[in-house]
């Protein structure tokens, strides 16, 4: 009498963890490529160079800058010590915030350092909030559209542009709210870029 019990229990096995699972990946696949396969985004070579979903770390000035990131990497002087560590901006493989609350003086002082360092640069007052803070993960891929306008002179000067030609690009990628009524305005700054080397690329 074991063995209907064993062929049952192994069809059900079959059916419930293979089967579904193979089911529920073609029907992603089929309907959800995009995200199902981790939202990738490619140059015009068509190589994958990152994803919409986690933030990088831009520093020229010819591109727009994601938000402030405090994630942290292993410290290479001290390999066998995890406690020792460095700062590693969107180091995807550590999501974190900087866990400084808002009593903390080293969270003011750097905030504060930043907010100086955008007035100089001649960034347009209020400073926009995620500007100068890191997200909960670090690894945050949109910014605000305030904060992306305010860096049209920079990145215009830097490559050469008309600022009222990169000002309308980051127009073009301001997102609204989910439905209309969730979440807030915000520019992907990873399909932001890309879309500045290809405006460039095409000579304008």
């Amino acid at each position: 009498m074991i063995e209907p019990a064993i062929g049952l229990a192994v069809g059900l096995l079959l059916a419930v963890y293979l089967l579904y699972k193979l089911a529920i990946t073609g029907v992603a696949q089929l309907a959800l490529a995009y995200p199902a396969n981790g939202s990738l985004l490619a140059d015009k070579g068509g190589k994958p160079i990152g994803s919409a979903l986690i933030g990088q770390n831009f520093a020229a000035d010819r591109y727009f800058h994601g938000r402030p990131s405090a994630t942290q990497a292993q410290d290479p002087a001290h390999p066998d010590d995890p406690s020792k560590t460095i700062d590693a901006p969107y180091n995807a493989d550590n999501s974190t915030g900087s866990n400084l609350g808002p009593t903390s003086q080293k969270l003011a002082d750097r905030v504060k350092a930043d907010v100086e360092a955008k007035r100089a640069a001649g960034w347009p007052t209020p400073i926009p909030a995620d500007a100068v803070t890191t997200s909960a993960s670090g690894l945050d891929p949109d910014v605000s559209p305030a904060t992306a306008f305010a860096e049209v002179p920079a990145v215009a000067k830097a490559r050469g542009l008309p600022e009222e030609k990169v000002r309308a690009l980051v127009a073009e990628h301001v997102e609204g709210r989910a439905f209309g009524l969730f979440g807030e305005p915000r520019v992907n700054v990873l399909e932001l870029n890309l879309a500045l080397d290809a405006l460039a690329q095409a000579g304008a």
